[in-house]
């Protein structure tokens, strides 16, 4: 979809000057289950979104990434702690103050799309702005909503009902009607959730490029890590209602905080072993298939420690000549061409090693290989505990 600019949003740029788009201090949520168990949903969340970022809230189903987002909608009241956005408190515990969500200059996108079946598509997106107190006029209000539908690609389903339009133009209503007011924060509860995996990938596509375009600060929530890796910004990796990972894209996949992420991140390798030497940035790890060095190391290991060397399958050099560190030998024990990739495990000292050949390989793998995989590539974490 080409995205263009129009009337209903102004576009509008990162401006580091400005403060944060939103500000998070100690915010803390617990729900009270049966039997006196407290379930802490978010603990102690500090954190600020630059205007016209796109954040991303990753984690597994009750983890609390939807809970945060809807404490800062207004649909959730956190027990303590600081919501402000823009230099305006939406929510302090200290102060007693809490703004209602109709208050909140921020727009929402559920993950079940919350459209009105009875209203046609035309009214559902100009329904934010015919309530409140300062409602557009009607030529207005038709102007914005027709500039905003056809700028989602659906101007010729106008007149349409929702059930008589597919799960993603669906979506792409929502998307609408949440942009049509021009609120400068979006939020995204799971939107896609609910679409085939070809749909999928072309509206994260398309909300992507028109995030950049109007430049909007979304927080998306998603437990989909290809979809999180493809869209942000920065990743917010929750784990229990804590921010396990705060970081880029490349930093969460790459050089993960703990071992808990780096497995929740895409696929890992994973060697258990000792660490036997600690020099500069470069940490030693004696494991069952030899020394393993890492270019990279959680904080805290010292010589003797339990850890765990990790890599990417797709950062290992399969066959050749190579020799230094973090070279082996080892037997083929399947190997499946997928397209774009070829998935080959390698055993070598009880050992399965997985690898992702991403260049051409017309033929599987057989047989005996040597393979290697760079220092700055493997990062040393602790174990679980």
């Amino acid at each position: 979809m080409s995205v263009t600019a129009t009337t209903a949003i102004p576009a509008t740029s990162p401006d580091s000057d400005a403060g944060p788009a939103l500000s998070i201090r100690q915010l803390k949520k617990v729900f009270h289950r049966p039997g006196g168990q407290d379930v802490p949903a978010i603990d102690d969340t500090t954190m600020d979104v630059a205007k016209g970022e796109l954040l991303v809230l990753l984690g597994a189903s009750g983890c609390g990434k939807s809970t945060f987002l809807r404490c800062i909608a207004g649909l959730e009241t956190p027990d303590s702690g600081v919501i402000e956005s823009h230099g305006r408190i939406w929510y302090s515990s200290q102060d007693r103050m809490l703004v209602p969500p109709e208050r909140r200059d921020l727009s929402m996108i559920f993950q079940s799309y919350a459209l009105w079946p009875h209203m046609t598509i035309r009214d559902n997106v100009a329904y934010p702005l015919t309530v409140g107190k300062k409602r557009p006029s009607r030529t207005e209000i038709r102007e914005r909503v027709d500039d905003v539908l056809r700028m989602m690609g659906i101007e010729n389903l106008a007149e349409q009902y929702p059930a008589q339009i597919s799960g993603g133009q669906q979506q792409r209503v929502a998307l609408a009607r949440a942009l049509v007011r021009g609120s400068e924060i979006v939020l995204f509860d799971e939107p896609l959730s609910n679409v085939d995996a070809r749909v999928r990938d072309q509206l994260r596509t398309e909300i992507r490029a028109m995030q950049q375009r109007l430049g909007f600060t979304a927080i998306y929530v998603t437990h989909d890590q290809e979809e999180a890796l493809a869209i942000a910004d920065r990743i917010a990796v929750i784990d229990h209602g804590v921010v396990a990972h705060l970081g880029t894209p490349r930093e969460v996949y790459l050089a993960p905080a703990n071992l808990r992420v780096a497995r929740f991140v895409g696929k890992l390798n994973e060697v258990d072993g000792v660490v036997s030497s600690v020099e500069g940035g470069r940490v030693t790890v004696r494991t069952d298939i030899g020394e393993v060095v890492a270019g990279s190391a959680q904080e805290g290991l010292a010589v003797g420690d339990p850890a765990v060397a990790v890599w990417r399958p797709d950062r290992v050099r399969l066959g050749g000549g190579t020799s230094g560190p973090n070279s082996w030998d080892g037997v083929v024990t399947s190997s499946h061409f997928f397209g774009s990739f070829t998935d080959t495990k390698v055993a070598v000292a009880g050992v399965t090693v997985l690898t992702w050949d991403l260049g051409d390989c017309p033929q599987p793998i057989q047989g005996s290989v040597r393979f290697s995989v760079a220092p700055d590539d493997v990062r040393a974490l602790k174990p679980m505990p």
